[in-house]
Parts: structure tokens; C-alpha cells; sequence
């Protein structure tokens, strides 16, 4: 089948450190080629890819200092899309909705994946005004504010096997990754640390619109002697910072759309603390790969039981539901079943 693959342009694919939809974009990417289909991917010119690349611009629009406006470098990768559409059996797009007006008009089915939350008024218009338009949902969870949109499907992410590896003798800390920002709750995950007597490394990074949050209530916070920050790390760093953590610290704040960090974790054999929020109770089985809290008090408490959870049992878990291949093959079945059915406007049952 030939496939195009949109990226975001905000970072390469895969990311050079920080990046969950870009990273999934390329895992995704390398998985339908290892499958023998003919990928083209959309995205930035620092890409990395078996696939054919088409890079729009020449590196990662966030590490670009020059860039003033990524949604131009956007409007110009739609208008590569549509100037190719007819080498393609289906589009699959990662950009959110910005390509709907053309979707629609176009013979070619498409299909998107969205990638963020969905509990947003001012989405409700836009998906109410294109019902056509051929959805893929990351939990279960990311699509109940828009139950009635055209979902063909959820389909959880995947990692590739060989990416990371158990580690079944961790060290004396805990681990966050991800972002600072107000919704992480990286305050969270001190007080959890602190109160549970064990150190903390803290791995994310600060995007422009949260650095004054970072500034005045992160930072004093990382005074305590418990607590580390390291900043943001890539793949390769990812697998010891992970591996050796004696659990992933996850005391969201917010209906989290999948948290790729939670499967990570489990790959490389590390339990999951998360709060019950968003996509938290379909991927973290309880008392197996983590323990699901509601509350500070019970986040510490489960650090106490952490020795309950097998980490050979985590990764177990993470092959059985969330490799790259899995998802591939997820996918392949959403591409053969628009393709047969291009004009297809009803809403399936995942």
C-alpha cells in the first residue's frame, strides 16, 4: 500500500529528545516499512527514516531559533500533500484538524490521529462541521468529550521491542519524565519523593509558556536535597534513566491523552505511580504494571509496595500490548478498510 505520513513539524521524527506524537509518527512509519508498504513521510529535514522523506523544512521548528511561525512551514506541507495526493492510497495526518478543508475535497481517503485532548469547547465546532472526517482516538479516554465524531477506531501507541530493555536490579530513586507544566504536576512528584524518603530524578523539559511556572513554583522546590533535575533526555539516555528507577512517577493533573512515558517505563521493566486521570486506568494495570492512586498519600503508599510488582512481568505486559508492530498492524486495518470504503461517513465500533 502506499502510505503518506504527516507529521508535526515542532520536532523531527524521531525527536532529538522531547517529543511523544513525532516519536510515535516515526515508530509508526518504520514499522509499516518493515511491513514492505511504500511510506512517504512529511516532516522536517533532521528526520531519520527508512521511509521516502519529503522534509518541508530543514530541522525541527522548536529547536530552530529563526522560526517565528510554524504555522506557515504547515500551510506549506499541506499544499506538498495535495501536490502528491495522487501517489497515495491514504493520507494519514498527525496535525490535528488543520487539514480538513482540503481532506474533505480531495478523492484520496485520509485518516487523523489526534494526538491531544479533546475536552475543549472551541473543538466542538470544528468537528461538527466536518462529521466526514475519518478519526483515530489514542484511549478511550481522549475521545469521550467527542463521543458522537466519526472514530474509527482507538489504537493505543507502540514501541519497538529492541528500543529498550528490562532492568531488573534498579537503584534507590524514582523517576519523572515528561514536561513542567501545571498538568504534569512535577510539585506532585516531590512531595511524593520526599514523603516517601527517596530520591528523585526529574527529566523534562520547559516549553516557552511554562518557563515563568518553572521559575516560581518548580524551581525553589528543587532545592531539596531528595530532588535532581537533569532536563530533557533522548532515547538513548531514556533506557538507564528509566530502567534503573525503582518506579515512573505519573501525578497528572489532567484527562492525559495516553502518556507515552507509562509504556516506556514498562518496557524497560519499571512499575507505573499514576493518578487516576484521562487514559491512566487502560494503560497501568493495577497491582501488575503500577499501582492507580487517587491521592499524595496513596502514591506513597504504593511506594512502599513496589517490591509486589515484577518488573520482568511489566515488560511482559508492554510486549503483549503496546509494541510498534501491534500498532502497525492496528492501523493497516483502519488503511484497507477506508480505502474499500472511500467515502465512508459512519462511525465504527473499535
Amino acid at each position: 500500500m502506499r502510505i503518506a505520513q504527516v507529521s508535526p513539524l515542532y520536532e523531527s521524527v524521531p525527536p532529538q529528545q522531547y517529543g511523544g506524537t513525532e516519536r510515535v509518527v516515526s515508530y509508526l512509519t518504520e514499522g509499516l516499512v518493515d511491513d514492505g508498504h511504500d511510506v512517504t513521510l512529511f516532516a522536517t529535514g533532521d528526520s531519520t527514516t527508512r521511509a521516502r522523506l519529503s522534509a518541508v523544512c530543514p530541522r525541527a521548528l522548536r529547536l530552530d531559533k529563526s522560526c517565528i511561525d510554524p504555522y506557515a512551514h504547515h500551510v506549506r506541507m499541506l499544499e506538498w500533500v495535495q501536490r502528491d495526493i495522487d501517489e497515495f492510497d491514504v493520507v494519514h495526518f498527525h496535525i490535528d484538524y488543520m487539514h480538513f478543508p482540503l481532506s474533505r475535497r480531495q478523492k484520496v481517503p485520509s485518516l487523523t490521529t489526534l494526538h491531544g485532548r479533546l475536552d475543549i469547547p472551541d473543538l466542538v465546532p470544528i468537528y461538527r462541521e466536518f462529521p466526514d472526517m475519518s478519526l483515530v482516538s489514542i484511549s478511550d479516554a481522549q475521545r469521550a468529550p467527542l463521543q458522537w465524531a466519526n472514530w474509527q477506531a482507538t489504537i493505543y501507541h507502540g514501541l519497538p521491542p529492541d528500543l529498550y530493555r528490562v532492568n531488573e536490579q534498579p537503584r534507590d530513586y524514582l523517576a519523572f519524565l515528561g514536561r513542567i507544566s501545571p498538568e504534569k504536576r512535577v510539585d506532585r512528584a516531590i512531595e511524593i519523593a520526599s514523603r516517601a524518603g527517596i530520591n528523585l530524578k526529574i527529566s523534562a523539559k520547559v516549553d516557552a509558556v511554562d518557563r515563568e511556572y518553572f521559575k516560581e513554583k518548580i524551581e525553589p522546590l528543587l532545592e531539596n536535597p531528595l530532588v535532581e533535575f537533569i532536563g530533557e533526555i533522548g532515547d538513548k539516555e531514556k533506557a538507564d534513566f528509566l530502567g534503573h528507577a525503582l518506579a515512573l512517577l505519573f501525578p497528572i493533573d489532567w484527562p492525559e491523552p495516553f502518556g507515552l512515558a507509562m509504556v516506556e517505563a514498562m518496557a524497560c521493566g519499571a512499575p507505573v505511580i499514576a493518578f487516576r486521570k484521562g487514559s491512566v486506568p487502560e494503560i497501568v494495570e493495577d497491582g501488575v504494571t503500577g499501582f492507580i492512586v487517587d491521592s499524595v498519600t496513596e502514591a506513597v503508599d504504593a511506594v512502599k509496595r513496589l517490591d509486589t510488582i515484577s518488573r520482568r512481568g511489566c515488560r511482559e505486559e508492554f510486549e503483549r500490548r503496546f509494541s510498534a508492530s501491534r500498532m502497525a498492524a492496528d492501523y493497516l486495518k483502519v488503511y484497507e478498510r477506508l480505502r474499500c470504503h472511500p467515502n465512508l461517513n459512519e462511525r465504527f465500533v473499535a
